[in-house]
């Protein structure tokens, strides 16, 4: 799955430690959704996509296998 949070974090100005906080959630975690190491919960991808104010399929893409 591939995923454009980085793009919105930058555009929102945010640091990967600040939207973690923000989220309740490690920078560790952040980092590794950004570089497709790691699938979040719904919860979490809603969370994110209401945070940084776009639908959740547009933060998030289905590859194409």
């Amino acid at each position: 799955m591939k995923n454009y949070i980085k793009k919105y974090r930058k555009q929102y100005k945010l640091t990967q430690e600040e939207l973690a906080n923000i989220l309740g959630v490690t920078r560790q975690t952040i980092i590794a959704i950004e570089n497709d190491k790691y699938n979040p919960t719904l919860e979490l991808a809603m969370r994110l996509a209401k945070y940084l104010n776009v639908p959740v399929e547009e933060l998030f893409v289905l590859s194409q296998k």
